[in-house]
């Protein structure tokens, strides 16, 4: 997903090297439910009731309702706790997050939902050109089909988010800016649509729905895609694939791009430094790439576009390294993070082999 979304923007706004940003913390339903209806309400807060008047005057909102909204969120220690970065000693590892995703479990269920929505994949894909498998595979990556939303009020986790964001994080002023207009949105939103702002549960980013979409990105992106004139990302498969389908559409997805190649070195060329000083943000044509040590083959030699070199840390072991294109780098606008871009790649693949594989005839 803010990063922009994530979706939205959700990403939501923190890097996580082993897990989606949208995604649940690993804690079971019981657990997640034990933190609903706790928390300090808002009502009592200064702070949030002129947040509330100036929502209401920028917005052109009922200021009592606006008031009463927020007056109703409650802050919630929990959510706070799980926006504090990973510690200084965490190691990222790629086959380690790979496998948490790349798993008989959600293959199966990425093939389920492709059949059932194969006809709603394949208009997605004439009309926004982003393929199938790549939509199938965020959607598994973020809640496995729909399983895992999250059961944390939105209204609770953008309130404490942007109220109570803890001022131990590196980024906590510029984080907490994000999830006040996060939910100004999420509030805006419902005001017009006339619907209850404290029912919709999602992540402990504010993140909602089976593709996790941040209210901000389901205000600029999402779409009624089965027609019905109400766009719904919990329950609509069909809402669901549009609308990840218009993102990455509107983050520049190109049509009949692949997302990465692969590479090798020549060691004796290799100038691994400035390779990677740009980070995942494609900088470098094929030719620069190549005067720089990195051997390129095939069709990545014919490529027009500019390429990043994607490094993805293995812990103990020698790091992956694929030249990322321009699409790689509109998956991460989902999530700010390499290690989930090729996540949702290589699921939607394994499920794209899964549904063509000839099944095993019976004598």
């Amino acid at each position: 997903m803010r990063l922009p979304c994530a979706v939205f923007l959700l990403a939501a706004a923190v890097f996580m090297a082993a897990q989606p940003s949208h995604a649940q913390p690993p804690q079971n339903l019981k657990q997640q439910r034990a933190v609903r209806g706790k928390g300090v309400p808002y009502s009592g807060r200064e702070d949030a009731m002129r947040f509330a008047d100036e929502v209401a005057a920028r917005d052109h909102l009922d200021p009592r309702w606006v008031r009463d909204a927020i007056g109703q969120a409650r802050q919630l220690a929990v959510v706070a706790r799980l926006m504090q970065p990973p510690p200084a000693t965490f190691t990222k590892n790629w086959n380690a997050y790979r496998s948490r995703f790349i798993e008989p479990v959600r293959i199966g269920a990425g093939v389920r939902f492709w059949d059932e929505n194969r006809a709603t994949l394949a208009r997605a894909e004439q009309e926004f050109g982003v393929p199938a498998e790549i939509i199938v595979g965020l959607i598994g990556v973020e809640t496995i089909y729909g399983q895992q939303m999250g059961d944390f009020r939105v209204l609770d986790a953008l309130a404490t988010l942007a109220f109570d964001f803890p001022a131990s994080h590196p980024r906590a002023a510029e984080r907490e800016r994000y999830f006040r207009g996060e939910l100004e949105s999420f509030l805006a939103t419902h005001y017009a649509n006339r619907t209850d702002p404290r029912k919709p549960r999602g992540s402990y980013a504010g993140a909602s729905g089976m593709a996790q979409f941040m209210p901000g990105s389901i205000a600029k992106w999402a779409v009624d895609y089965d027609g019905d004139r109400v766009i719904d990302l919990t329950r609509s498969a069909d809402d669901v694939i549009g609308s990840v389908a218009n993102y990455f559409k509107g983050f520049g997805w190109q049509p009949g791009m692949p997302t990465y190649y692969p590479v090798a070195f020549d060691t004796e060329k290799l100038d691994l430094e400035t390779l990677l000083a740009p980070d995942i943000l494609p900088t470098f044509t094929v030719q620069s790439m190549r005067e720089k040590g990195v051997i390129l083959e095939g069709a990545a030699l014919e490529h027009k576009g500019p390429l990043a070199l994607v490094e993805l840390l293995n812990g103990g072991e020698p790091p992956t390294y694929v030249a990322g294109t321009e699409n790689f780098y509109v998956i991460t606008r989902y999530n700010w993070s390499s290690y989930y871009a090729m996540a949702v790649i290589e699921l939607g693949r394994a499920v794209k082999e899964a549904r063509d594989r000839p099944q095993a005839k019976t004598p």
